[in-house]
C-alpha cells in the first residue's frame, strides 16, 4: 500500500537532513538553498514493539515489518505559487504526497542562513500555507470556470459543484487551508480528485538544537508552533534532525542506550513515522508462525475480505472466512493452542471489519 509523506519546509531548515535519518541514507544537505532539486524518497520501517514480542514467541525464520514512503522535497521559497524558486516543480511533486511534514527551524545559529534573515517559525508556516493556498485557489478558479458553464445548461450535479468550490474559493481567499475547513462526505466526494494541497493532513516538525531537546518545552520557539498545530488540530513533534541522522547510524541497542542517557523515551524520527502512519488512517494486521512473521498495512474500515486481498489476490476472490485473535491474547496466552482453549480465537465472515493489532490466517478457496 503506496502511501507516501512529503517533507517540505523553507530552505535550510533540516529536512534533508532529517530525510537522511529516516532513510539512513545520504541525499545531498548542503547549507544553502535548493540543495534538493529532484525529490527522493525513501521507504522506512514502522516501528512496533508488537513484533518484538512475535519473534520471542515464534523465532521465525523470516520478519517483515510494515512500511511507509517519505520523499524529500525541494525547498520553497515566498512565491513559489507564481513559479519563484522552484515554485512549480515543488507543487508538483507534493500534489504526489498523500501527507506533509512541515519542518520549521526552531534554534538559532548564526552560521546557518536563513532566507527570511531571521527565526520565527509560525512566519514561516503562514509562508508556506499562503503559497499553498494561492496555488489551490488558481485550481478551484480554473475548475470553476468549467464547472459553471455546464451548471448553466443544467448538467446534473454541476450547480452543487459549483457551490463546493464557491466555498472553497471564499476560505482561500481568506488564506484559510482546505483542511480546516468543515466539508460533508458530499462535498469532499466532489474535490476528491482535485490533489488540492491545503486539503492534505499536516505534521508540523519542529527542529531544535541538540542541548535543547531534551526538554523542548524550553524552546519558545517550539512552544509557538505547538499553539499554532493546536489551533488547526495538528501533531507537533519536537526532533533535533542533526542528532537524528546521528542515531541512524548506531544499532538498535546502541540507539536505546544514547536515547535512555538523555532521558528520552522514543526518537523523534519514531515519532513521526508512527504518526504520518496514523495520520491516513492506516493500521496493521498480522500474519504469523514459525516460517514467517509479518505486519500488514491496511486502511481503518477496510473488511477481512480486502485485507485478504492486500496479501493475495486470490484470497479475496476465494474468501471462506478469517481465523483471528489479538496480539494482546497471544501475548497473554503465548500460543494459538492456548489462546482456543481460552475462547479468544473467533471466526469471522466477509462483514467483518479489520481491527489494528488483529492476527489473521485467512481460509479462502479459489
Amino acid at each position: 500500500m503506496s502511501l507516501t509523506a512529503g517533507i517540505v519546509g523553507l530552505p535550510n531548515v533540516g529536512k534533508s537532513t532529517l530525510f537522511n535519518a529516516i532513510t539512513n541514507s545520504h541525499v545531498l544537505a548542503e547549507n544553502y538553498p535548493f540543495a534538493t532539486i529532484d525529490p527522493n524518497v525513501g521507504v522506512v520501517e514502522v516501528p512496533d514493539d508488537r513484533m518484538n514480542q512475535f519473534v520471542e514467541i515464534f523465532h521465525p525464520k523470516k520478519v517483515i515489518n510494515t512500511t511507509f514512503e517519505f520523499t524529500d522535497i525541494a525547498g520553497l521559497v515566498k512565491g513559489a505559487s507564481r513559479g519563484e524558486g522552484l515554485g512549480n516543480q515543488f507543487l508538483s511533486h507534493i500534489r504526489l504526497t498523500d501527507a506533509i511534514c512541515h519542518v520549521v527551524r526552531c534554534f538559532d545559529d548564526a552560521d546557518i542562513e536563513h532566507v527570511e534573515g531571521s527565526v520565527d517559525p509560525v512566519r514561516d508556516i503562514e509562508e508556506i500555507n499562503l503559497e499553498l493556498c494561492i496555488a489551490d485557489l488558481d485550481t478551484i478558479v480554473n475548475r470553476l470556470a468549467k464547472v459553471a458553464r455546464k451548471a448553466q445548461t443544467g448538467e446534473k450535479g454541476a450547480k452543487e459543484e459549483v457551490d463546493v468550490l464557491q466555498k472553497l474559493k471564499t476560505a482561500l481567499e481568506a488564506g484559510t487551508p482546505i483542511r480546516l475547513i468543515e466539508l460533508s462526505d458530499k462535498e469532499q466526494a466532489y474535490i476528491r480528485d482535485y490533489s488540492l494541497l491545503t486539503a492534505k493532513p499536516v505534521i508540523y516538525i519542529a527542529n531544535m538544537s541538540d542541548e535543547q531537546i531534551a526538554d523542548p518545552e524550553a524552546n519558545r520557539y517550539y512552544k509557538t508552533v505547538k499553539e499554532f498545530a493546536a489551533k488547526e488540530n495538528s501533531e507537533c513533534i519536537a526532533i533535533c534532525a542533526k542528532m537524528e541522522e546521528e542515531l541512524s547510524g548506531l544499532s538498535k541497542e546502541e540507539k536505546a542506550s544514547f536515547l535512555d542517557d538523555l532521558g528520552i523515551k522514543e526518537s523523534g524520527l519514531d515519532q513521526i513515522i508512527k504518526a504520518a502512519y496514523h495520520l491516513l488512517g492506516l493500521r496493521t494486521f498480522f500474519t504469523v508462525g514459525e516460517p514467517e512473521c509479518r505486519a500488514w498495512t491496511f486502511h481503518e474500515g477496510m473488511l477481512a475480505p480486502q485485507c485478504a486481498g492486500i496479501i493475495h489476490t486470490d484470497f479475496e476472490k476465494g474468501f471462506i472466512r478469517a481465523e483471528i485473535y489479538s496480539c494482546e491474547a497471544l501475548f497473554e496466552y503465548r500460543t494459538e493452542a492456548s489462546i482456543k482453549e481460552h475462547g479468544k480465537l473467533r471466526v469471522e465472515g466477509k462483514d467483518y471489519a479489520m481491527q489494528d493489532g488483529d492476527v489473521v490466517f485467512f481460509r479462502f478457496n479459489v
